[in-house]
């Protein structure tokens, strides 16, 4: 069992007891897990399983599959202003979709952890601009390896 700090992207039914939830990891990536028991009502998941939650999450990794078990979170940051407003949780959704389109899963990457973390510390706070976007997304492409910063400098 391995502990790191996370940020939940995604969440979905796996059984009639059990969400499949998606983490952008400090220590493993982007990596998927299962949480068994979730969707019940006494589960020791209740209320720490939700969109964009930055948590301390423990997990066995799975020697037959990239689908991993969850066993325990611990909420650290909920990043309550993210939900205040729509704009806001549209753009923290759009990134999660730029970063799920742009890693593989199970690749170490934690600057892509620090960007993600930034970005919605930034929203927690602040309304969404375009500058804010367009900075995300030079970073995320940036770490992804997909842009020329000298390039950027030199254009007028």
């Amino acid at each position: 069992m391995e502990t790191t700090a996370a940020i939940l992207l995604r969440k979905r039914k796996f059984s009639d007891t059990s969400l499949i939830v998606s983490w952008c990891t400090e220590s493993f990536g982007c990596v998927q897990t299962v949480a068994k028991g979730a969707r019940r009502a006494k589960s020791p998941f209740a209320g720490k399983l939700d969109l964009f939650f930055e948590a301390e999450i423990s997990i066995v990794h799975s020697r037959k599959s990239d689908l991993h078990t969850l066993t325990e979170v611990v909420v650290k940051n909920p990043f309550p202003g993210i939900r205040t407003n729509y704009l806001r949780t549209q753009t923290a959704a759009y990134f999660v979709e730029l970063i799920e389109i742009c890693t593989e899963r199970d690749h170490r990457e934690p600057e892509l952890f620090g960007l993600l973390r930034r970005a919605f510390a930034y929203l927690d706070a602040n309304h969404p601009t375009p500058r804010a976007a367009a900075h995300f997304e030079t970073e995320l492409a940036r770490i992804a390896g997909v842009h020329d910063t000298k390039k950027l400098n030199a254009d007028p």
